[in-house]
């Protein structure tokens, strides 16, 4: 199958105006080697890793989460140069859905909200909430880590936690704990948690779990998708960063 019959299906998953201002011009098809396209290949990062393992699985296409590139370049560093020549060596195009898969519907925070067993989930622009068995901070950071699959770190202890705010990624700002408090939620899960944000929280719960671990399942559920919409071969490559926790 041709690349440019695969882009408009990408595209219907995760629409790319439902993207964040910032990555308007930075997702979609970063590489384009206009390629017939026999096998693809998921992940989060394009790391090296990530681009090894493909060339060696005989990827097409790899799809990933985040972009090679973000931010405009002048000139290109070895680091750049390195994975660049992977691609182009192996015949390797690159797409990139981010902001918009997030927001999509089955997307990253879908996934993570079902990978979570929430129930009652309702879908915000830029997160999911739903509902929990009532239960205590340390028993719902338990269920996190267990369910994801990663260490976890928290503030706030309470007994009463039911409604849960959930942000793959880097969703500890202060714009997203506001419309946490606003939609009285006990809880708040997501990653990257900042000091501001600990001082900010008020009675809210905040429980850190990754921003690999709150991603990734989304981008995994993926490849079934593609695989029955496409009818190609796709596969899944784990790259987990590993950060270790003492």
């Amino acid at each position: 199958m041709h690349l440019s019959k695969i882009v408009p299906v990408l595209e219907k998953i995760a629409p790319p105006e439902l993207a964040a201002d910032f990555d308007i011009g930075r997702i979609g098809l970063n590489l384009d080697l206009d390629n017939d396209i026999k096998k693809i290949a998921v992940a989060l990062d394009p790391t090296d890793y990530v681009l090894n393992r493909a060339s060696e699985i005989d990827t097409d296409l790899l799809i990933t989460h985040h972009t090679l590139i973000f931010n405009p370049v002048n000139s290109i560093s070895r680091t750049l140069a390195t994975s660049l020549k992977i691609a182009l060596d192996n015949g390797i195009s690159l797409y990139s859905m981010h902001t918009n898969f997030d927001r999509a519907k089955g997307g990253i925070n879908d996934v993570l909200a079902k990978k979570l067993g929430l129930s009652n989930i309702q879908e915000l622009e830029t997160g999911r909430i739903g509902e929990v068995p009532l239960c205590s901070t340390e028993t719902l950071a338990n269920h996190v880590s267990k369910s994801l699959n990663t260490h976890v770190q928290y503030v706030g202890e309470r007994d009463d936690i039911k409604r849960v705010m959930v942000f793959g990624g880097s969703g500890f700002r202060n714009e997203y704990l506001e419309i946490a408090k606003k939609h009285d939620v006990e809880a708040f899960i997501s990653s990257e948690l900042k000091h501001d944000v600990i001082r900010s929280r008020g009675e809210l719960t905040l429980i850190d779990a990754t921003h690999y671990a709150t991603e990734n399942p989304g981008m995994e559920e993926l490849c079934p998708r593609l695989a029955d919409m496409l009818g190609l071969d796709v596969e899944f490559i784990h790259h987990n960063p590993f950060i270790r926790v003492i």
